[in-house]
């Protein structure tokens, strides 16, 4: 079976069927579910999400991209500074970044309160940070390659001139 092929469809679309997943790979639902169930165990395929307009609905949703600078620790890197950092709840996403910061770390909470609360009384203190700076997600258009909020083709928007 083809590894890749299956891995890239489920990617874009987690809630397809093995039946389907078979079809597209010349394969048998057998062999798709014991492919899945192999790269699962492999750590290959690591979870399955949904992504959700918070916006449409009545809960407090607040979004943050947190530039993280800090120092390597002898013998691991930032592995275990970052380790200390993506074991917090509030944090979603974290990656090890090139450029001016060493980390990127999404943090979701109800609240910029909460948010604010975890970068100043969580993050910040955790010996080799250095230094943090906070963006607030004002408006998502496009999240794991779904669009968000697509305008009506019918509605035009109006221009603003100086």
């Amino acid at each position: 079976m083809q590894e890749i092929q299956l891995l890239k469809a489920i990617e874009q679309d987690a809630r397809i069927s093995v039946t389907d997943l078979a079809d597209i790979l010349n394969s048998t639902p057998e062999q798709v579910d014991g492919g899945m169930k192999k790269l699962a165990e492999e750590k290959v395929i690591c979870g399955y999400h949904t992504v959700i307009n918070w916006d449409k609905t009545n809960q407090d949703h607040v979004m943050a991209l947190i530039e993280v600078n800090a120092s390597p620790e002898r013998d691991c890197g930032y592995d275990k500074v970052a380790e200390k950092i993506y074991r917090y709840p509030e944090v979603s996403n974290m990656y090890l970044i090139s450029g001016r910061s060493e980390f990127i770390v999404i943090v979701k909470g109800r609240t910029m309160r909460e948010v604010a609360d975890f970068v100043g009384q969580k993050l910040a203190p955790i010996e080799g940070v250095k230094g943090t700076a906070t963006y607030f997600v004002l408006k998502q258009y496009k999240v794991e390659g779904v669009i968000i909020d697509q305008q009506e083709d019918d509605q035009e928007r109006l221009l603003v001139t100086p």
